[in-house]
Parts: structure tokens; C-alpha cells; sequence
């Protein structure tokens, strides 16, 4: 049967963290402060990389890229948040809702590929000075960025095909600020065990091999840092590495903690406080930390 034959919910409810009144406005100004800064960082960085000649490197380009894609993500779901904390309606149409669930996967997958690519451009100035600007030409670099945004916008198309193929009959409130799997599934009243399993495929499978680059490059770049003999360059590749290594860190320990579980009324629940700081404070935070901690980026400022 046609899902369209047996779908009665045309719109979903979504809760907020409080629906004490006093505590919804304090919420929704602690929030606008976090999206703000989030704009103005992220932005603020790739204008500062667009026009700045010297941040013209692979390294910057990167950068860039995360930038836009931690943009993309907070005004996905941040806006909406604002505006269900001062609303009496917080519902959201089911067209809108799989818009948002789509935007979240497509995003998130795209950044893990992202995070694997960096480690890369590291491993070739670190390990293979002599040949760096032949194998991180701006065609390769290009390259290297379209692939996590082609790996991950196709990839959710199957995952939000799947939501779309659920039926829901009448339960329709959402215990989330989003839409996004896994709380709507907890709503279906068809069989979700294929939509489950693909699920934690695709999550578990986009975690696992992009932290085994990651985790493959940086141990042949401790090896070349330990043996070069110069202090000065073993300082500037733990500089340059770190910054990196403490995004890859927040993202991948929320991400274990909000993806990785079944998706039980326990679990949702505290998957709500981790997804907050997971869509709103690291977007906020990535910038800061890849771009205002380093020395070329400051100088450009």
C-alpha cells in the first residue's frame, strides 16, 4: 500500500526543553546569542579566507568548507528553536520536517567526511613537504571537498526515503526541537526495522571509517613529528594538528552519544540536552577553535 493511502499527520508538535514561560525566554535569548556569534564566526572566517591572499591554502580552503557546513547546520535547526520558545504553536508540516531531517543527515555526514579529508592535507605538509603543492593542487583540493558534499546529500536522500515511506496515523508529537532521526521513528505506527537498520548502518559505518582515516593519518604524522630534529617544527605541527584533533573530539564524542542508541523514550531524552550542544555550541565553537587559535588567521584579522 501507498504510504500517501494510510498517512493521516500532516504536521508534527515539537517539544522545547521547558514549558515553563520564564525559563522559554531566558532560552530564547541564551539561544539568539549562540546563533549570532554562530553566524558571525563562521562567515566571519570564510569571508576572512575568501579575501585574505595569504589564508589562500588548502588548509584555509578546508576550513572554509567546515565553516559553511557548521552555518548550514545551526540555521537549519536554531531558527525554528528560537521561534518555537516564543510561540504557542511549535508544530512544523511534515514536508518541513523531512526538509529538516534531510538537512540534519546530509549535513552531519558531510562533515564527517570533511573531518577525514583535513588529516590529509596535515599528512602531506607534514610527511611529504617536497611534494605537497603537486598533491594539494587546487584541482585535487576541489576534488576533496566535493566528494564528503556528493557522499553525504546522496546518502540522505536513501535515509529520508525511507522516513517518507512510514506511515503515521495519528500520534505527532515530536520529544525533540527537531526533526530528525531517531525520535519521529518512535511516532510510526508502520514497521520500522529496515528504517532502524539503516539507520545505524549508515551512522555506524560513516563514523567508524572516517575516525579510521583520521585516527591511520595522525599516527603517520606523530611518526614524522617524532623524528624530525627541529623543536620549532615539531611545535608548529602539534599546533596545526591540535586545533583539528580537539573538533574531531567534540564532534565524534556527541555524535557516538546521540546516534549510536535505540531509540527509547529513556534515550531520547537524553539525547535531547547532547543534540543541543551538538547543533547549537559546536557550530559556535568550531571556529574559535580552528580559526582564532591560530596565528595566520589572527594576523589576517
Amino acid at each position: 500500500m501507498s504510504r500517501r493511502n494510510y498517512t493521516e499527520v500532516t504536521e508534527f508538535i515539537l517539544l522545547v526543553l521547558t514549558s515553563h514561560p520564564g525559563l522559554q525566554v531566558a532560552f530564547f535569548v541564551l539561544f539568539l546569542i549562540v546563533y549570532i556569534i554562530t553566524v558571525i564566526g563562521n562567515l566571519g572566517m570564510t569571508v576572512l579566507i575568501k579575501i585574505n591572499f595569504c589564508l589562500h591554502t588548502p588548509m584555509y580552503f578546508f576550513l572554509s568548507s567546515l565553516s559553511v557546513l557548521d552555518l548550514c547546520f545551526s540555521t537549519n535547526v536554531t531558527p525554528k528553536l528560537l521561534k518555537n520558545f516564543l510561540s504557542e504553536e511549535k508544530t512544523i508540516s511534515y514536508a518541513g520536517c523531512l526538509v529538516q531531517c534531510y538537512t540534519v543527515i546530509a549535513v552531519a555526514l558531510t562533515e564527517h567526511c570533511m573531518l577525514a579529508v583535513m588529516p590529509y592535507d596535515h599528512y602531506t605538509a607534514i610527511c611529504n613537504p617536497l611534494l605537497y603543492s603537486s598533491k594539494m593542487s587546487k584541482s585535487v583540493c576541489v576534488h576533496l571537498v566535493i566528494i564528503p558534499y556528493v557522499y553525504g546529500f546522496l546518502l540522505s536522500v536513501m535515509e529520508t526515503l525511507r522516513t517518507y515511506n512510514l506511515s503515521f496515523c495519528s500520534a505527532n508529537e515530536i520529544n525533540h526541537f527537531y526533526c530528525a532521526d531517531p525520535p519521529p521513528i518512535k511516532l510510526a505506527c508502520s514497521d520500522t526495522y529496515s528504517k532502524e537498520l539503516l539507520m545505524y548502518v549508515v551512522a555506524g559505518y560513516s563514523n567508524i571509517q572516517s575516525l579510521l582515516v583520521i585516527l591511520t593519518s595522525y599516527k603517520f604524522i606523530l611518526v614524522a613529528i617524532l623524528r624530525s630534529h627541529s623543536a620549532e617544527g615539531r611545535k608548529k605541527a602539534f599546533s596545526t594538528c591540535g586545533s583539528h584533533l580537539t573538533v574531531v573530539t567534540i564532534f565524534y564524542g556527541t555524535l557516538f552519544c546521540m546516534h549510536l542508541r535505540c531509540p527509547t523514550e529513556e534515550s531520547v531524552e537524553q539525547g535531547k540536552m547532547v543534540a543541543m550542544f551538538y547543533t547549537t555550541v559546536i557550530p559556535m565553537l568550531s571556529p574559535m577553535i580552528c580559526g582564532l587559535r591560530n596565528k595566520d588567521v589572527k594576523e589576517a584579522l
